[in-house]
């Protein structure tokens, strides 16, 4: 009996600090995170352009038109995480640290490319247009896809599904600015949006 006991306790014990770390690891890993959008509403966002953005089913999405959703606010070092889903003909992409919310480029700000089609594709889906190459290609075309975007002073890093299409690459023209997410052609939809401040 008393062996029976002692078991049991073990069990009991072993249970509550698996309970307690999980509960701390998933406690740490949305320490510091804001989220931008989460499939409810555009209250962090501002439209620019004649993109014919919707809400509808959790996501935003567009399939006509050209423009962007600029967030409100400016970011200069921060972690994104965003859950996007193109077609294979898709033109779009994440803009980082533009300085002017109005006019969005790659020529003021860092444009993280969602374009499998794109005519020059060491440019295209994984790159950061003009700054950092990727060879070879990922393709996001047909399903959901998870960017995280790194920017810490000069230095940026891209992780698109787990895979690593950025490492390290510099530049210092942007050191602070807006997010914009792009409609450029095809169906584009975004369901998830984060940010955490570094």
């Amino acid at each position: 009996m008393k062996r029976f006991a002692a078991i049991t306790l073990a069990l009991l014990v072993a249970a509550a600090a698996v309970t307690w770390r999980s509960h701390e690891a998933s406690g740490q890993a949305s320490t510091g995170w804001v989220t931008l959008f989460d499939g409810k509403n555009l209250d962090n966002w501002t439209q620019v352009g004649d993109a014919n953005w919707k809400l509808a089913d959790g996501v935003v999405m567009a399939d006509k038109g050209n423009g962007f959703l600029v967030s409100k606010n400016a970011y200069g070092n921060f972690q994104l995480r965003a859950e996007f889903w193109v077609d294979d003909v898709a033109n779009s992409g994440i803009f980082i640290r533009c300085t002017d919310p109005e006019k969005i480029s790659s020529k003021n700000g860092y444009e993280v490319n969602i374009f499998d089609q794109r005519p020059d594709p060491t440019y295209g889906t994984g790159a950061i247009v003009d700054v950092a190459k990727v060879v070879p290609m990922p393709k996001a075309g047909g399903k959901w896809n998870v960017y995280e975007i790194t920017a810490q002073g000069p230095k940026f890093t891209v992780t698109l599904n787990g895979q690593r299409t950025v490492d390290g690459a510099e530049d210092a023209k942007h050191p602070n600015g807006r997010i914009a997410l792009q409609y450029g052609a095809g169906v584009v939809k975004f369901r998830k949006v984060e940010i955490k401040p570094l």
